[in-house]
C-alpha cells in the first residue's frame, strides 16, 4: 500500500516540485480541486480527495476535506492498538504527511477592491482544521504550512524518517501560523462591524533577530512590517535604538511638512526647520546643535540631492532617511560605508495604537496624531502674535509635541533655537533651552516659544520672558491661567490658548 500525502493549498510556490519529490519517494497524492487540478496538468499522478471520502466536494467547495476518513487518516494513533482496530474497521487509512496553506484572508481583505461577501469567502475552514489535527498528532504526521519548508523536508525525507525534532518544529510552525491567521480574521471583523474588542490580538512575525536591544546584555528581535515602511539599501545592520530614534525623527518630519529636514538623539529633537530645499531645512536644522546631531538620526520629507549629500557626509550620522535621493547623492552618501541609508516608503503614521508592557500585560492608547485646529485656537492676551508668529507657534507647538515632557521649545523662522526636554520642571526645561541656544550662538530674542502643558504657575512662564520670546503657545486650562494671562500682559507678550496638551512620556 502506498504511504499518502494530502496537498490542499492557496498558495502554489513550489508545490509542482515538492509533490514530485514525495511521488518519488513512494508517496500517493491525495489534492482537492484546483491543487489537484495543478498538478495533474503537470503530469504528476494525483487523486482528488473524494476518492479518498467517497464523497464529493459540496457547496462550491465549502466543503471537501471535512470527513472522518480525512481526519481519522491524520488522527488515529500509530501505536495504539484499539486506534489501529478501530481504523481498520471504518477503512481509515492512515494520512502521514499534510501539506497545507490557507485561503488569502489577508489580501483579500487589504484589497480595497474586495467586497465584505469575497472576505467571508476567503475564510477557511477546512485548511485551519487539517493543519491542527496534524500538528496534534505531530509524532506520527508531518504538516507542512509554508513553501519554505519543502526543500529541507524533502532532503530530510529522502534519508530516512523524518525526525521528531522536524515533525515538532513543523507542528509547532503550524499552530503559530493558524493563530496569526485567525488573529487577522478576528481583528478585522471586529473593526468591520464595529465590535468592541474583547482582547488585544498582537501576532506579528518575526522579521529579523537584532544585533542586541538598549543594550549589549539585552536579546531583540524585530516583529511585523517594518520594511513595507522603509527600505534600508546601506550600511550597517539597523539596532534597536536606531529603530526608536528613526521613527521619532520620522514622525516629526511628517508632522511638520514638506521640506523639512528633523535631527533625532534619544528619541528627542537635536535640531528641526524649514527650509527652501533638502540643504538649506538641513543646514538650518543642524544650527540648532551641531554637537548633539553628532551621531544622530536625520530624515527629510523631500529628496536629497548632491549638495544636501555633500554637507551630510562632513560629520558622523547614523541614519539618513528620505522618500527619494537623486543618482548623484547616492553615490556620494555610499562613501560613507557604515552609516545607514533608507528610504521612506509609506507614511508611519498609519498605526493608531500604541502598547507598553507592564507587569501582567499592557496598556494601550491611541497615538497621538492630533493636529493644530487653528480655528479653535484661543488668543488669551491682550496683545495678538503676528502672522509670523503664528507660523513659528504652530511649529515650535509640533516640536513640542515630539519633545519628552516637560518640553519647551524655541523657534524663529520655523527652525528650532532652543529646546529643554524631559525635566521635571517646566522652568528648568526653559533654563536648558536657553543655555542650548546660547553654546551655539543663537539668540532667543524676538523667538517664539511652545509648552506641552499647561503652566501650573506663572514662573514658567517669566523664565521663558526672560529668555527672550516674544509669543507663546501651551494648551491653558491651569487654575492659575489668569495669573499666567497677568504675567503675559504685564510684559507685552503674545499667547495663545489649544485646548489640547501634547505630554510623551
Amino acid at each position: 500500500m502506498k504511504k499518502l500525502a494530502v496537498i490542499s493549498v492557496s498558495d502554489k510556490t513550489n508545490i509542482v516540485e515538492f509533490a514530485q519529490s514525495l511521488v518519488s519517494l513512494g508517496y500517493q497524492i491525495i489534492a482537492t480541486g484546483n491543487t489537484a487540478k495543478m498538478l495533474s496538468q503537470s503530469k504528476i499522478e494525483v487523486a482528488e480527495i473524494s476518492s479518498l471520502t467517497g464523497f464529493p466536494e459540496v457547496f462550491d467547495g465549502r466543503v471537501k476535506t471535512l470527513h472522518p476518513k480525512i481526519f481519522g487518516g491524520i488522527l488515529f494513533r500509530r501505536d495504539n492498538e484499539e486506534d489501529k482496530k478501530e481504523a481498520e474497521e471504518n477503512g481509515i487509512l492512515p494520512i502521514d504527511i499534510i501539506c497545507v496553506n490557507l485561503y488569502p484572508f489577508v489580501k483579500t481583505a487589504e484589497n480595497p477592491d474586495s467586497t465584505l461577501d469575497m472576505i467571508i469567502e476567503n475564510i477557511d475552514i477546512g485548511g485551519p482544521s487539517l493543519i491542527r489535527a496534524s500538528a496534534k498528532n505531530y509524532k506520527f504526521v508531518s504538516i507542512l504550512t509554508n513553501p519554505d519548508q519543502y526543500s529541507g523536508f524533502a532532503d530530510e525525507l529522502k534519508k530516512g524518517n523524518v525526525s521528531i525534532e522536524t515533525k515538532t518544529r513543523l507542528a509547532v510552525a503550524a499552530f503559530s501560523h493558524t493563530a496569526q491567521y485567525d488573529t487577522y480574521i478576528a481583528n478585522f471583523l471586529e473593526k468591520k462591524f464595529e465590535l468592541p474588542s474583547s482582547h488585544i490580538r498582537v501576532n506579528y512575525p518575526v522579521e529579523k533577530t537584532l544585533r542586541y536591544g538598549e543594550n549589549p546584555h539585552q536579546h531583540a528581535a524585530l516583529y511585523g512590517r517594518f520594511h513595507d515602511y522603509f527600505e534600508v539599501f546601506h550600511g550597517k545592520e539597523i539596532s534597536y535604538n536606531n529603530i526608536l530614534d528613526l521613527i521619532a525623527a520620522v514622525e516629526l518630519a511628517e508632522d511638520l511638512g514638506d521640506n523639512t529636514c528633523t535631527i533625532i538623539k534619544h528619541q528627542n529633537p537635536a535640531g528641526a526647520a524649514k527650509g527652501k530645499n533638502a540643504l538649506d531645512a538641513y543646514l538650518r536644522a543642524l544650527k540648532f546643535d551641531p554637537v548633539s546631531s553628532f551621531g544622530g538620526i536625520v530624515a527629510f520629507t523631500n529628496t536629497v540631492d548632491e549638495a544636501a549629500a555633500e554637507k551630510l557626509n562632513e560629520i558622523f550620522l547614523e541614519i539618513v532617511s528620505a522618500p527619494s535621493y537623486t543618482e548623484g547623492a547616492l553615490k556620494i552618501l555610499a562613501k560613507k560605508k557604515d552609516r545607514r541609508l533608507l528610504r521612506q516608503l509609506k507614511s508611519v503614521r498609519e498605526d493608531k495604537i500604541m502598547f507598553r508592557n507592564i507587569p501582567g500585560g499592557v496598556i494601550v492608547q491611541d497615538a497621538d496624531r492630533e493636529i493644530l485646529d487653528e480655528s479653535k485656537i484661543k488668543i488669551a492676551t491682550n496683545k495678538k502674535p503676528t502672522q509670523a508668529e503664528l507660523e513659528d507657534l504652530y511649529f515650535a507647538w509640533t516640536v513640542a509635541k515630539h519633545t519628552k515632557s516637560n518640553a519647551i521649545v524655541f523657534v524663529k523662522d520655523k527652525a528650532t533655537l532652543g529646546v529643554g526636554a524631559g525635566q521635571m520642571s517646566r522652568v528648568d526645561s526653559a533654563k536648558i533651552a536657553y543655555m542650548k541656544a546660547e553654546e551655539h550662538g543663537l539668540d532667543l530674542k524676538g523667538s517664539v516659544a511652545a509648552s506641552d502643558a499647561f503652566f501650573p504657575f506663572a514662573d514658567g512662564l517669566l523664565e521663558i520672558i526672560k529668555c527672550g520670546a516674544t509669543s507663546v503657545v501651551q494648551p491653558g486650562g491651569s487654575v492659575r491661567d489668569g495669573e499666567v494671562i497677568e504675567a503675559a500682559n504685564k510684559n507685552n507678550i503674545s499667547m495663545i490658548f489649544t485646548g489640547v496638551r501634547h505630554f510623551k512620556h
